[in-house]
């Protein structure tokens, strides 16, 4: 199977000014994933789409191709990341260059294990999914089986939309976050504008490699991580 790898990174970051030119440790945000996407021996190719200059030298510098700049309109708050991985799949098939999946990495999920994006794209081969996503388990006090939600007449009902409550943490059924390090679907579920299908995979991360930078708080834990983490990169 051809998959192309994708790195997302758009100019203009409101919660981390710059954050993905800006050093973590003794690199920027965004090489952590780069370096990621070229360990990978099941990635066709790796290429960038961003809207931004510092962002795609660093790019080139770490040998991850940017065969465009991504569009203003695809670059701004209102534009969606289907619509930005429909784009990428576009023009490399203007370019003559089709792929059966794509294989989206988000530098703001700077950490993977060694092989983690490669034992992705074996499961989802096996599988024959339509699509995998990289996860973790929700914490069991916010399962949404024990979450409530208001109703139309304003009192609390379960969010599942059962009667009674499961009384036992034991007895609740397993349920999983999205945490954001690896997106792989098939080419023909994002042109119909989804990232999941019908048959949809997953992949359980490893926790201690966990965070997703969205503000300055995050920013930190990640710093705090990286101390731990730099040998298993």
């Amino acid at each position: 199977m051809k998959i192309l790898g994708l790195i997302t990174a758009r100019g203009g970051s409101k919660g981390v000014p710059g954050k993905n030119i800006k050093l973590l440790g003794d690199i920027s945000l965004l090489s952590y994933t780069a370096h990621a996407a070229n360990q990978s021996k099941l990635l066709h190719k790796s290429i960038l789409s961003s809207d931004d200059a510092e962002i795609i030298e660093v790019a080139k510098k770490e040998q991850i191709e940017v065969p465009f700049v991504r569009p203003y309109e695809l670059a701004n708050d209102t534009a969606t990341s289907i619509s930005v991985v429909q784009h990428a799949l576009e023009f490399m098939e203007s370019k003559g260059e089709f792929y059966d999946a794509v294989c989206l990495l988000q530098p703001t999920s700077p950490f993977r294990e060694k092989g983690f994006i490669d034992a992705a794209i074996q499961k989802f081969i096996a599988e024959d999914a339509d699509a995998l996503v990289s996860v973790l388990p929700v914490p069991h006090e916010y399962n949404p089986h024990w979450i409530f939600e208001p109703n139309s007449s304003g009192f609390l009902q379960i969010s599942t939309g059962e009667k009674t409550i499961i009384s036992r943490r034991q007895d609740l059924p397993k349920s999983y976050f999205r945490d954001g390090s690896v997106y792989i679907t098939k080419t023909e579920i994002i042109k119909k504008g989804s990232f999941y299908g019908e048959k949809l995979s997953f992949i359980e991360s490893n926790p201690d490699f966990y965070v997703n930078i969205d503000t300055l708080k995050d920013w930190e834990i990640a710093e705090k991580k990286l101390h731990f983490l730099k040998d298993k990169l």
